[in-house]
């Protein structure tokens, strides 16, 4: 069985489902699928896993997810807290290779969307005009039914297959062939770090999660994910560090302990070393400083 498989609930009238989630937090289970996922972020933020990616997603954001990628969005710890106010909105269409037909996609007409599902397998993140386009569409999607609803779709893939305005998120096309209890065990793993990572977490304890030893964690961890534990927590200590130094009240130094580390300079290198900007920099290009 694959890694936390995730059946899309698509009746039989559809072709393709078009999914509208607004809840206190999004599904936040490690999970693939072997649909395509085109998602518009309507309102949250948190922490997105995609393959070997790890990072920050906000309002706004237009992502794309592979066919059987891991893949979570978790929203930030404030979701949870039952505040009525607080709400997570996604738009999301999933389709695959047999929307359009058992061949529709090795026709010579529709390379180009055929090229545009290998470049997913990575994970992407839409930005400039596409990511405009992408999201007015989505929203129109929608609210189409019949014909007028596949050609929106077929309008969608127009977009994203022609556009270069995007980012890859993950270095590697992840290896699917995962066991279900493996990709509990990196479920697990992963909640517990999101929870804990403001504090001291060593080996011994995050091992016990995964029930494992140290040294078979270690080597688990690295093939499953192609990064080391270590470097993992480095990554989601940076990526919540980026969501508080977007607040303006939040100094540089009280961030860095708050993300769990307890020396500002170590922080402010890893810091450049993920980002490519120093936490200043970083602040300045979110317009909160000077």
């Amino acid at each position: 069985m694959k890694i936390l498989p995730f059946k899309i609930p698509r009746t039989e009238d559809v072709s393709f489902l078009v999914q509208n989630d607004d809840e206190p937090h999004l599904y936040d289970t490690l999970h693939q699928h072997p649909e395509i996922q085109i998602t518009l972020i309507l309102q949250g933020s948190g922490t997105l896993f995609i393959g070997d990616y790890i990072g920050e997603f906000n309002e706004g954001d237009v992502i794309i997810i592979g066919e059987n990628v891991p893949h979570v969005f978790r929203n930030d710890k404030m979701y949870y807290e039952g505040l009525p106010e607080l709400r997570a909105r996604a738009l999301s269409v999933f389709l695959d290779r047999k929307t359009f037909g058992e061949r529709f996609f090795e026709l010579p007409e529709t390379q180009e969307v055929a090229d545009f599902f290998v470049r997913a397998k990575k994970g992407l993140k839409i930005g400039g005009k596409a990511k405009e386009e992408i999201s007015i569409l989505l929203k129109n999607i929608s609210d189409a039914t019949g014909i007028d609803r596949l050609i929106k779709l077929l309008e969608i893939l127009r977009v994203l297959s022609r556009s270069s305005d995007y980012v890859f998120l993950s270095n590697h096309i992840m290896d699917t062939d995962v066991q279900e209890a493996d990709g509990k065990r990196l479920n697990d793993v992963i909640q517990f770090t999101l929870n804990q990572y403001h504090r001291p977490i060593g080996l011994e304890e995050v091992s016990a999660i995964a029930n494992m030893s140290p040294s078979a964690f270690c080597r688990f961890f690295k093939q499953r994910t192609r990064k080391t534990y270590v470097n993992f927590l480095t990554e989601v200590r940076i990526s919540k560090a980026c969501n508080y130094l977007q607040e303006k009240d939040a100094t540089i130094i009280q961030t860095s302990y708050k993300v769990g580390f307890n020396n500002l300079s170590h922080f402010n290198r890893k810091f450049k070393k993920i980002t490519g900007y120093t936490p200043t920099s970083y602040r300045r290009k979110h317009h909160l400083i000077a």
